[in-house]
């Protein structure tokens, strides 16, 4: 009996079962857990004569229309896989993959298994990984392309194809609006922790509305987006050290492309990374801002308009922010939707926000320099 094997026969026989469903041909020769995601459980499943997949068991707590991902993923990858395929895209000299839903032998692109659960596959993007937090300049421009190619290969996806699966996902408004129901309705334990994101909160009534008042106002336009790009959530070619394809596709939906870029440079900017214990000493990296800057606009400056450019400083502000809120939010509900470790967890990750937030504001000159300089 191979290693493979044994290592086999010690997972869960079920957990086999549900990868079977997905394969045709082949058998599974082992089945590990992949990657750090704490909404989905996600596994790596190895076969005898074909590739490796993504198994993925979706949160349906998160995703409560989980046949809607599925739905707006396929539409997805068809549209990107022909436009890869156009001549005007064909002349890129380098590997970029979206990746692929697999289907059961009955032809569905999910399985639901005998408890009820969830389940779906996806193609693994080989030789590639990902980062939480940026190695280098390269790596950061390499950010910035990963996120601006796949803004340019959506652009003119048609969202009226897509279900907006998270309503209110990254309507700051709304988060405020829950946010002050919850502070009006706990008694609040004070620390200097609590008492420095609460200013934090109190001191920006405005900034919770500035891409929706632009929007609203027809500055700013709706559009396919990722909805996560986190600096993890964008592959890196291990050869070339390219971004090769962006993951994690579930919250792609109908909004404003500020979000994605908003949340890519807050995410990407903080070289002590979204867990850092020393929130004091987070500040936002002008320099990681300029890499990241400069590749995605070497691929989306075409369809990016005066308005969008306007608006690139306020999205990175914003984004900071409005993680730190509902970070903060979560904190004081008792830590209903984020997974923690430890009571404090989401506390700190406001703190973190809420600190990445102040030296956005405290740069606001400099990155705004770093744009115009940029466009």
């Amino acid at each position: 009996m191979t290693n493979n094997l044994r290592e086999v026969n010690k997972i869960d026989r079920n957990l086999i079962a549900i990868a079977n469903q997905f394969t045709s041909e082949s058998k599974v020769t082992n089945i590990q857990q992949y990657g750090s995601g704490n909404i989905n459980s996600t596994f790596l499943v190895t076969l005898d004569a074909k590739p490796p997949f993504i198994l993925q068991k979706i949160n349906t707590t998160v995703f409560c229309q989980p046949k809607l991902i599925m739905k707006n993923m396929c539409v997805l990858s068809d549209y990107v896989s022909q436009r890869l395929a156009q001549s005007s895209l064909s002349t890129i000299n380098r590997r970029w993959l979206i990746p692929q839903v697999l289907s059961t032998s009955q032809q569905q692109n999910y399985w639901i298994a005998e408890d009820n659960s969830f389940w779906r596959a996806i193609s693994f993007i080989d030789n590639s990984q990902s980062f939480d937090t940026i190695q280098n300049i390269q790596h950061g421009q390499e950010i910035g392309y990963g996120l601006g190619m796949f803004h340019h290969l959506i652009n003119d996806l048609p969202i009226d194809l897509l279900a907006d699966t998270l309503e209110g996902f990254h309507i700051t408004p709304g988060y405020l609006r829950h946010y002050q129901k919850v502070v009006s309705t706990t008694k609040i334990k004070s620390s200097s922790e609590v008492d420095y994101c609460l200013k934090i909160i109190s001191d920006r009534p405005n900034l919770p509305h500035v891409l929706e008042s632009a929007k609203a106002s027809g500055k700013l336009t709706i559009r396919t987006i990722h909805g996560d790009p986190k600096i993890n959530n964008i592959m890196i070619d291990c050869s070339t050290n390219q971004a090769v394809a962006m993951i994690d596709l579930d919250t792609v939906k109908p909004g404003l492309i500020h979000y994605d870029i908003g949340d890519c440079l807050r995410s990407g900017c903080n070289r002590l990374g979204e867990e850092t214990k020393d929130w004091k000493k987070v500040n936002f990296d002008p320099e990681l801002a300029e890499a990241i800057l400069q590749g995605y606009l070497s691929v989306a400056q075409n369809f990016l308009t005066d308005d969008d450019y306007k608006y690139i400083y306020d999205s990175i502000r914003l984004l900071a922010f409005e993680l730190g809120l509902r970070f903060f939010t979560d904190y004081l509900e008792g830590n209903i939707y984020f997974n923690i470790n430890h009571p404090e967890h989401n506390l700190n990750r406001a703190l973190i926000q809420f600190k990445l937030t102040e030296s956005i504001e405290e740069q606001e000159a400099s990155i705004k320099n770093i744009i115009q300089r940029l466009t």
